[in-house]
C-alpha cells in the first residue's frame, strides 16, 4: 500500500499529487503539550481527505511511544512506500528516513529540496484553495483567508515581510484544503471561533 502521510492542510496534499497516485492517507494524532490546528479540526482534516474519495486511516499515539507506536501501526497496514511533504527542514527528512527503514518501506520526499515560494506558487497554480486556521501572532492578519489564485501572491508578500517561512515549515501557520482538482466537492464547514493558545491562534471550525 502506498500512503501519504497527511495533516488536511495544502503542503501534505500537494506531495502526495506529485508523488503519484496513493492508496490512502494517515493521520497521526500527537499529544502535544499546545495542540496543532489541524488535531483542533480533526473532523475536517479527514473530511477533506475524504473529498478526493481516498480512504484515511487515523492513529491516536501514546506520548513517548510515538515512532514505535507509528511502525506497528503502518506494518498493519502493509505499507511498502511513504509520501511525506518535508521541503527543507533536515530532522524531519532523517525521522521519515528512518521511519520507512524500520517499516521497510521505500520513501518519497517530492517536495524535499525545492525553492518554498516556488512550493508555494505551483500549489495554488495547480489548483489547491485552502484556508489559513492556525497562525504565530505576527501572523494574525492572515487568520482565516483562503489562499486561492486571487490572493496568494499578496498573501506570499505578507508572510516574506514578517520575515516567516512562505510555507510555514517552521509551524508559523497552518492551512485546511477546502477544495482541489482531485476533490470531488468543495468542504463545507463553518467557522465557531479563534483561540489564543500559548504563540498561537487557532479558528475553531465546525460542521455544516
Amino acid at each position: 500500500m502506498k500512503i501519504a502521510m497527511f495533516s488536511g492542510g495544502k503542503d501534505s496534499l500537494y506531495a502526495s499529487i506529485r508523488a503519484g497516485p496513493i492508496d490512502a492517507y494517515v493521520v497521526l494524532v500527537y499529544s502535544f503539550p499546545i495542540p496543532s490546528p489541524h488535531l483542533v479540526n480533526l473532523g475536517l482534516s479527514v473530511q477533506t481527505g475524504l473529498l478526493t474519495r481516498k480512504p484515511v486511516f487515523i492513529k491516536r499515539l501514546t506520548k513517548g511511544k510515538e515512532f514505535s507506536e507509528t511502525v506497528e501501526f503502518l506494518r498493519f497496514l502493509g505499507v511498502n512506500t511513504i509520501v511525506a511533504g518535508d521541503v527543507y527542514i533536515e530532522e524531519h527528512l532523517k525521522y521519515m528516513e528512518k521511519l520507512a527503514n524500520e517499516v521497510g518501506a521505500s520513501l518519497k520526499e517530492p517536495l524535499w529540496g525545492m525553492d518554498p515560494l516556488e512550493v508555494f506558487y505551483r500549489e495554488v497554480e495547480y489548483g489547491i484553495e485552502s484556508r489559513i486556521i492556525g497562525v504565530i501572532h505576527s501572523l494574525k492578519d492572515i487568520l482565516g483567508k483562503v489562499i486561492n489564485q486571487d490572493n496568494y501572491e499578496e498573501i506570499a508578500r505578507y508572510i516574506i515581510e514578517k520575515k516567516a517561512d512562505v510555507l510555514g515549515e517552521k509551524g508559523e501557520y497552518h492551512t485546511l484544503v477546502e477544495y482541489s482538482p482531485v476533490h470531488c466537492d468543495r468542504l463545507s464547514y463553518r467557522i465557531i471561533g479563534k483561540k489564543s493558545i500559548s504563540k498561537n491562534i487557532i479558528l475553531e471550525l465546525g460542521t455544516i
